[in-house]
This record gives structure tokens, C-alpha cells and sequence, in this order.
């Protein structure tokens, strides 16, 4: 093997290790939605981050308490923490984290006695309807009762709410939220994981044959 054939594959493999860390793990998530690991990570009486103190004492303010926190870990990535809240007559669970640019995250999520979902959060994300089972949807950058206010209103059609319980039940509506109605959002959501993935082993390829 000459120099520059060993510069193109140093180049090659640097390039590939960089690319595939970053999104290898979005490109499973895209393909396999369900094989995120959803589990419980600490009780109600453990301290929370200084940066969701605010969103905290809103969501008690109107009614929430805490139930603990719990984690979403996919294949080859980190688990992300949240921070759970339960609404004893609204039935309605408030999830809370720390965004990458370290700013809070709030959405609501509730279950019907008829088993649909809705799903209201207070930053960007993908809106889906499945008519009588799920609906998600967003209100950016308003006050934690605005958008709680609108949760319950958009909840209204879908039924009554069952009752929020614990931290183990919230698991499970998470769990079942991956392998079933979100696939659809998780797989828009990581679908350019899937691109520069599948982009970067062709790639490879494409080097190995001009090289033969």
C-alpha cells in the first residue's frame, strides 16, 4: 500500500468514527422507535438542576406534584434524565429537562380511559394526529398554565382522562408511547441519523471498490 493510499484511508476512518458517534444511534432510533429504553431513575425527593426551578414552582402552582425522574436511553447513546410530575384531577402527567442549550423542556401527557393519548408541549416538535387515538402538538415559548390550560382543552375530544399515578405507571405510558403512537415523530426526528449513516457507509464503499 503507497502513502496516499494510506492518507485516503486515515481520512476514510477518521471521517466514518466522527459520523457514525454522532449518528449511529439516531439511525437505530429511526429504524427501531421501540428499542428505546425507557426506566425509572430516581425518587420524588431528589434535588433538580437549578436551570428548572422556575418550571418547577409553576408546575406545583398549578397543581402537579413530583413523582421522581426517569430515563430514555437508546442504543449507543447516552440516557437522558426527566423530571415527572402527576395531576391528581386532571390526570395528567407533566414531564420536564434540560434541552442541549441547557434551557428547560415542559410538555404534558395524559391517557384516556378509552387508551388514546394526548400530547402538548412548550418548545418545536413534530405535531401528529391518529383521529381518536393520539394527538401531539406544541405551543413555543408560553408561560407553563397556558400550555397546560391548552393541554386540557385539546384533551377534551379524546375522552376522560385515567388517573396519573406513579412513577412506574408513567414508565409504561412512555414505553408504550415509543412503540406505538411516536414512531412516527421519532423516526422524523432522527431521520437525518439515518441519512448521513447510511450516506457514510456508502461512502466506505465506494473507496474499498475504487480501490480494488
Amino acid at each position: 500500500m503507497n502513502p496516499a493510499d494510506v492518507v485516503i484511508y486515515l481520512v476514510v476512518a477518521t471521517t466514518v468514527y466522527f459520523v457514525l458517534r454522532a449518528y449511529a444511534w439516531r439511525a437505530l432510533l429511526c429504524l427501531q422507535p421501540g428499542s428505546m429504553e425507557v426506566g425509572e431513575d430516581a425518587p420524588a425527593d431528589t434535588a433538580l438542576p437549578k436551570a428548572l426551578t422556575a418550571t418547577d414552582q409553576a408546575l406545583l402552582a398549578e397543581g402537579f406534584h413530583r413523582i421522581g425522574s426517569h430515563y430514555e436511553r437508546p442504543r449507543l447513546h447516552a440516557a437522558l434524565v426527566s423530571h415527572d410530575y402527576a395531576h391528581p384531577t386532571e390526570g395528567t402527567y407533566a414531564t420536564v429537562y434540560l434541552g442541549r442549550d441547557l434551557r428547560p423542556r415542559l410538555y404534558f401527557l395524559t391517557e384516556t380511559v378509552e387508551g388514546a393519548l394526548v400530547l402538548t408541549a412548550n418548545f418545536h416538535r413534530p405535531a401528529h394526529e391518529i383521529p381518536g387515538r393520539y394527538s401531539s402538538g406544541s405551543l413555543e415559548n408560553l408561560p407553563v398554565d397556558r400550555v397546560f390550560k391548552a393541554h386540557v382543552r385539546r384533551l377534551a375530544p379524546f375522552g376522560k382522562p385515567k388517573s396519573a399515578g406513579n412513577l412506574s405507571e408513567r414508565v409504561q405510558i412512555g414505553q408504550a408511547w415509543f412503540a406505538g403512537p411516536g414512531r412516527w415523530e421519532v423516526r422524523q426526528q432522527n431521520a437525518l441519523g439515518l441519512l448521513w449513516t447510511m450516506g457514510t457507509l456508502g461512502m466506505v464503499g465506494a473507496v474499498i471498490l475504487a480501490k480494488q
